[in-house]
């Protein structure tokens, strides 16, 4: 089953770390993607731009309304996913617990049912 581990983080806080906090940071992301990596489950991941460069569509009157900025302000914003494929929602949670966005934010975990199954 796929899962969709969305790291939801406060962009604010990145700028106030140190240089070695920022590094030591990055160095836990890498070596997660890469035990993620090694297991097979690995689908995909990256990071996200800043909410602030984000683009919000929708229809309203049947006329499309394109507005600069995230859908919602909230102290935390989607940073960035991982795509993995595991059996279940346990192990699903046991990856998601090893994440460090778990440490400094919040990691929200959505299956990804089949689409025409």
């Amino acid at each position: 089953m796929e899962y969709m581990l969305m790291l939801h983080v406060n962009e604010a806080g990145w700028p106030e770390l140190t240089k070695a906090q920022r590094e030591q940071g990055m160095a836990a992301y890498k070596a997660y993607t890469e035990a993620l990596a090694k297991a097979g489950v690995l689908k995909g991941n990256n990071r996200l731009a800043s909410s602030a460069t984000a683009t919000t569509v929708r229809i309203a009157n049947g006329k499309a309304q394109v507005l600069d900025g995230p859908y919602s302000e909230s102290k935390e914003q989607i940073g960035g996913y991982y795509l993995i494929d595991v059996p279940d929602l346990d192990a699903a949670i046991s990856w998601a617990q090893k994440c460090p966005g778990a440490s400094h934010g919040v990691v929200e975990i959505r299956a990804i049912p089949a689409m025409w199954g």
